[in-house]
């Protein structure tokens, strides 16, 4: 019928341009420092795990990066002997877990309260605390051992040694303070004052306001909390040097290392069972490090 559209009648085809790939000079100079960055640190990761699945004097014979004949003797000699690596990971797991949770409260509040609230010697604790900053921190070391020291004479379950001498230097985290400081003056004020008009306190501001609005900073905070915390070595290592079964698994880790010679595959192996649980920890964690930087540029 006349005037009517042919369903039967074929369609054109829709011709579509491929696009060529093609990089300038400076992208393909990106491509390549990014390259070597990566090469840079999964190398050593690599080499880890390949020094790790070699038992005896394989370590020093086969050097290859994929073992000839690789075996699991290392995992099974740390774990079977007579070092309590299991209790060296459980100690470092519920130090480092324990901690990040404390230092997001402490830290969140402080970063509160030097942000919006005004009192008394404000700007100069403040100024105090970042100039600590500029400090390294093995000036720390022997006045925290004789704080935690005299902590122990009074309350021995908190002496040398234990999951809260192990936990309590991190908790004066001066660098949270001032993270979650500066998020939290990008925050606008006017979002505050609206939920005081509707009576909310303080407080109850802080914790059903901010808090949310601030969660991808706390989570970019715990993130780098429990990486700073799990992977510390000298402060454990000083505080167990008397009592080796209450190590952090860090520290632990010293003992099959002699005064003369290492076992390299066992050292590798226990460097693969620290490395896990920070790789786990970051794979779940890294979607809220990604917003918080993602969120940092939207803010006006």
């Amino acid at each position: 019928m006349a005037g009517e559209l042919d369903l039967a009648a074929p369609r054109p085809r829709t011709v579509v341009a491929r696009r060529r790939w093609r990089l300038t000079p400076g992208q393909l100079l990106v491509y390549v420092v990014l390259i070597v960055l990566a090469l840079f640190f999964v190398v050593p990761l690599v080499w880890m795990v390949s020094t790790s699945l070699k038992a005896g004097a394989a370590v020093f014979t086969d050097t290859g990066w994929v073992p000839s004949e690789p075996s699991l003797a290392n995992f099974e000699t740390i774990f079977g002997s007579d070092f309590p690596v299991v209790s060296w990971f459980v100690t470092s797991l519920l130090t480092a877990s324990i901690g990040t949770a404390l230092v997001i409260i402490l830290t969140s509040m402080s970063g509160y309260a030097f942000a919006r609230m005004d009192f008394p010697g404000k700007r100069i604790i403040f100024g105090l605390l970042i100039a600590t900053l500029l400090l390294p921190s093995v000036m720390f070391l022997v006045p925290q051992f004789l704080i935690i020291l005299q902590i122990g004479n009074v309350v021995p379950e908190l002496g040398l040694a234990s999951i809260p001498a192990y936990m309590l230097p991190h908790l004066a985290a001066v660098f949270g303070v001032f993270f979650m400081r500066q998020f939290f003056q990008g925050i606008p004020v006017e979002i505050e004052e609206a939920a005081y008009v509707d009576g909310a306190s303080r407080f109850r501001t802080f914790r059903s306001v901010v808090l949310p609005l601030a969660a991808p900073a706390l989570a970019t905070l715990g993130v780098i909390t429990f990486l700073a915390i799990w992977n510390d070595y000298l402060w454990p290592l000083v505080n167990c040097t008397f009592d080796s079964s209450a190590c952090t698994l860090q520290a632990g880790l010293v003992n099959f290392q002699g005064q003369y010679s290492a076992e390299y595959g066992l050292l590798m192996a226990g460097t693969v069972v620290a490395a896990v649980p920070v790789l786990i920890f970051y794979v779940i964690a890294q979607r809220f490090v990604i917003q918080s930087v993602a969120s940092a540029g939207v803010k006006g």
